[in-house]
């Protein structure tokens, strides 16, 4: 795994900001990270750079324990902070050049990732010059510079316009390739966009772990003519979750579409019971959001 979340506290004085959460990430996925303003998300983040150590608990980045190996797990992560810092004096390529002498690299790498990024044409201005966007893309630069196998992005696309958004959710597409990344934001749109994967975390707890592709799941809107206990639903075929709504109306979730509404006539039939009222939904990452954090 080259993400290992297991038990995660983290408190400050009286105040709780991450309550018990475990998770695992394997090679080579992106993860969305979700969750709403104050949830706990930069400070996960944190955690797992090794800025800020846990209350308790234990966290594992390609194998090294986040509190025994502090400097293997920073050598194999590279961090986007939510607020970029930046030398603005600075012209990229100097800029990248201070930071590579941290971990000892030579000119070469750090031609490699001016080309990754995108920045080849922009070397003569000053980060100061320079766009939200390709600011955005001196720091992505800048946490490749020593070739992590994980990247951790807080909030990589805040405040860029429509076409930088493009250009850096396709960057962060291809760095998946070959690297596992966990991006925080709490824009539905870029995970659709760019996840294979979605976390959610809500008040400090993780509250819901999807797989993007299961995250667009059919729902069923059914309703009886008389109440229907929840556990005899979960003998529905194919059924992945079920939302109580009254007694008598539930939403089911099913990952198939094909067959879904037969397999509730069927079980409708063998109970004895009457339904009413049977509506295709769609959820999406959106309704997701909604339906865990609300």
């Amino acid at each position: 795994m080259s993400i290992k979340v297991n038990k995660l506290y983290k408190q400050y004085n009286a105040i709780e900001a991450i309550k018990g959460i475990s998770f695992n990430v394997p090679s080579d996925q992106i993860v969305g990270f979700l969750g709403p303003n104050g949830a706990g998300k930069s400070t996960l983040m944190k955690i797992l750079t090794t800025f800020l150590a846990p209350t308790r608990g234990e966290a594992y980045i390609n194998g090294f324990d986040i509190l025994k190996e502090a400097k293997q797990v920073q050598q194999s992560v590279g961090y986007l902070p939510e607020h970029n810092p930046l030398y603005l004096d600075q012209y990229a390529k100097e800029y990248l050049w201070f930071n590579a002498q941290i971990y000892n690299i030579g000119k070469k790498r750090i031609n490699e990732v001016i080309e990754l990024t995108g920045l080849q044409n922009e070397l003569k201005k000053k980060i100061g010059a320079l766009s939200k966007g390709y600011r955005q893309r001196v720091g992505l630069a800048c946490a490749l510079l020593h070739d992590p196998k994980v990247l951790l992005l807080d909030e990589p696309t805040t405040g860029l316009d429509p076409n930088q958004l493009e250009e850096i959710r396709s960057l962060i597409k291809n760095l998946g390739k070959n690297k596992t990344v966990l991006l925080s934001t709490h824009v539905m749109q870029e995970v659709e966009a760019m996840c294979d994967r979605v976390l959610v975390i809500n008040q400090g707890k993780l509250v819901a772990d999807k797989l993007i592709e299961i995250s667009f799941e059919i729902q069923l809107l059914v309703s009886f003519t008389t109440p229907v206990e929840k556990e005899l639903l979960k003998r529905i075929l194919g059924i992945s979750e079920i939302h109580l709504i009254s007694d008598k109306q539930f939403v089911l979730s099913f990952i198939r579409k094909e067959g879904a509404a037969e397999q509730v006539f069927d079980f409708a039939v063998a109970n004895q019971l009457k339904i009413t009222q049977l509506e295709e939904q769609q959820l999406n990452i959106e309704d997701l959001f909604k339906s865990v954090t609300q």
